[in-house]
């Protein structure tokens, strides 16, 4: 079946009103069963499983994954099965959605872990004890539940924002349980077909199973400007184009990922990253303001001006159009009639923002104060903190997929080294704080989007969002300790390099000296990236949103290795051209690219993200 969505024209013109109303009749699958006992249980263990291999992947590399299409895949292929012989019914549409949201906020447990807690026990050289990571990490996640929620009526039923990796999950959910039938199969053969591909890639990518396999010579470059190293070393100012990140990956998945944002935000990533490392990092390097050409170090001076620039773009376009947050509060005090909040009855209450973020919050301040030593008032200073960066944090996922939570992080160590210069701890703690519940904030409106596309009922993933975090934290924290074994210094060694924490420790013991240690360039950095994010948004609003760049987009090519923002900007313009270049309906290349572009967008990232979690447990069982 062919989910149903508004035209950019109504998406721009129709109130949100009219956008409820049309959902409400158009798209809501009110009877269709959602959250039930083997949804649950199935989102929890899927759940807890990939969330281990998140946590491998975070401690190798200072990343973590979307477990969301993964988790729906695996899902819906053990029911089929089940079915097939005779044990169990299949899931339904909204089962698999429920059970997704349940798995991808299981996934993402293990960030706090690989970042601000591995970081204060590196600084600290103290082992938490278990029970106060799982406390800590638990109460984190719920108070991000609760700042989502207000701003799911913005930025998903008003401004219809992509969410790329949720609309993915949103539109293979819909091709494995379409009906049979000519229009299906050929979405299934469309998914099958991109998935295949994209993992094939990355099998013949990937040196430890080549290897194991003895079929060394299949294998494909990682980059392929491996090629031209060969021959000749490019570089600007003497500087190597590949340790500036500047490179081609051979990885189709961050491409996929580019096809779902749109032309707009493609652009913005590929115009941030030029000027970024084709200008400003060779010329910081030479200059010896950037101490040498590698991605952390380019980083550690690019990111200041970049998040600026997110910061102000966000905080502008939010407060250009308060209307929708405005209604959910004043919704409270007065009574509305039934006709005029058409989603009353589905949505979460606003008194559950109201009540839950001061409780929760305050817990989080108290846990903060009790464990890490963060004084009762430099903990309250972090929670006002908490919603302008979620509000940078959903702009970025809404965009691209891509929580920025790190680069928030380094933003909150900047302001308290200003208004506790010297305290490391605080430092750390609070940063944790801000930047994990703006990240899990923004991994629920990740999820709630395939549900909303679906006609799936929003309070259904919230409480599916909640049993997420109480599974991943229970697996994935005592597993993290169990590798650990008491020895910390595991983590600065090669079986355990930690850079996401090694990089918060780095920032905290320079910026708890004060702001004056960062360098003059990166101070002029700020204001010139704060003011650019508001005259974007501004040219933004005045040309009805045609502007071809992003505030929001452009900072974050700051943050993002150039391969990245390459990948994802090659996708977008990939698939405008294709738009524009088949028009002709009844043509294959239309059927595929045009009609069916999300499917085969979808299917490249399903195939790359499963197969490379196969990988990644395999290398990790044969050591």
């Amino acid at each position: 079946m062919a989910i149903k969505q508004l035209t950019s024209e109504q998406v721009r013109n129709w109130t949100l009103e009219q956008k409820d109303r049309w959902w409400r009749k158009e798209v809501f699958k009110g009877d269709m069963p959602q959250l039930t006992i083997r949804s649950a249980l199935t989102g929890m263990i899927l759940g807890s499983v990939l969330s281990l291999t998140n946590l491998y992947v975070g401690i190798r590399t200072g990343w973590t994954l979307g477990v969301g299409i993964t988790s729906v895949i695996l899902a819906f292929a053990t029911f089929k099965i089940l079915s097939k012989i005779g044990i169990a019914k299949e899931m339904t549409l909204l089962e698999n959605n429920a059970m997704q949201s349940i798995a991808t906020a299981a996934g993402y447990m293990t960030g706090p872990l690989v970042s601000s807690i591995a970081a204060y026990m590196l600084i600290t050289d103290t082992m938490i004890p278990m029970y106060q990571t799982i406390l800590w990490i638990i109460f984190l996640s719920l108070l991000g539940v609760l700042f989502a929620f207000p701003l799911k009526r913005r930025f998903i039923n008003d401004e219809q924002m992509p969410f790329p990796e949720g609309r993915a999950a949103g539109v293979v959910m819909d091709s494995l349980h379409s009906e049979t039938g000519a229009a299906g199969l050929f979405k299934a053969k469309i998914l099958a077909i991109g998935a295949g591909v994209s993992a094939l890639i990355e099998i013949l990518r990937n040196d430890h199973f080549m290897s194991m396999i003895r079929a060394p010579f299949l294998r494909i470059p990682h980059y392929y400007d491996e090629l031209i190293y060969r021959v000749a070393t490019p570089s600007i100012f003497g500087t190597p184009l590949k340790d500036m990140t500047i490179r081609m990956d051979t990885s189709i998945v961050m491409v996929a990922a580019g096809g779902l944002m749109g032309i707009k935000t493609g652009l913005s990533l590929l115009a941030g990253a030029v000027i970024n490392y084709f200008v400003l990092a060779p010329w910081l390097i030479q200059e010896k303001i950037i101490a040498e050409a590698s991605f952390k170090a380019i980083t550690m001076w690019a990111l200041w001006g970049g998040v600026a620039m997110m910061t102000t773009a966000s905080l502008f376009s939010f407060f250009s159009k308060p209307q929708v947050i405005l209604r959910a509060f004043t919704s409270l005090l007065k009574k509305r009639s039934r006709s005029e909040d058409v989603l009353k009855d589905i949505e979460l209450p606003m008194g559950v923002f109201l009540v839950g973020i001061p409780v929760v919050g305050g817990l989080c301040v108290v846990l903060a104060h009790l464990f890490f030593d963060v004084s009762v008032f430099m903990g309250i200073l972090a929670i006002p903190l908490v919603f302008v960066f979620t509000l940078i944090a959903v702009n970025s996922t809404g965009l691209t997929s891509i929580t920025p939570t790190g680069a928030l992080g380094k933003l909150t160590q900047l302001t308290y080294s200003v208004i506790a210069p010297g305290n490391i701890t605080t430092n750390i703690m609070t940063a944790g704080i801000t930047g994990e519940v703006a990240g899990n904030a923004s991994n629920l409106l990740m999820d709630i989007k395939p549900g909303y596309m679906l006609g799936g009922k929003p309070r259904h993933q919230a409480i599916g969002h909640v049993l997420g975090i109480l599974a991943g934290s229970v697996v994935a924290v005592p597993v993290f300790y169990l590798i650990l074994n008491n020895n910390i210094s595991l983590m600065t060694s090669e079986k355990m390099p930690m850079p996401s924490a090694q990089i918060w420790r780095a920032v905290a013991e320079v910026l708890t000296q004060g702001l004056s240690f960062l360098h003059p360039s990166a101070q002029v950095a700020i204001v010139v990236g704060a003011v650019l994010g508001i005259l974007f948004e501004i040219i933004s609003i005045k040309t009805h949103g045609r502007f071809p760049i992003s505030g929001v987009g452009m900072g974050l090519a700051f943050i993002l290795p150039f391969a990245d923002s390459l990948a994802m900007a090659t996708g977008a313009i990939l698939f405008w051209i294709l738009k524009k270049k088949c028009t002709a309906p009844s043509s294959l290349p239309y059927r595929i690219f045009v009609e069916n572009h999300e499917t085969v967008c979808a299917g490249g990232i399903a195939g790359g993200a499963l197969i490379g979690i196969v990988l990644i447990v395999l290398e990790t069982v044969s050591g």
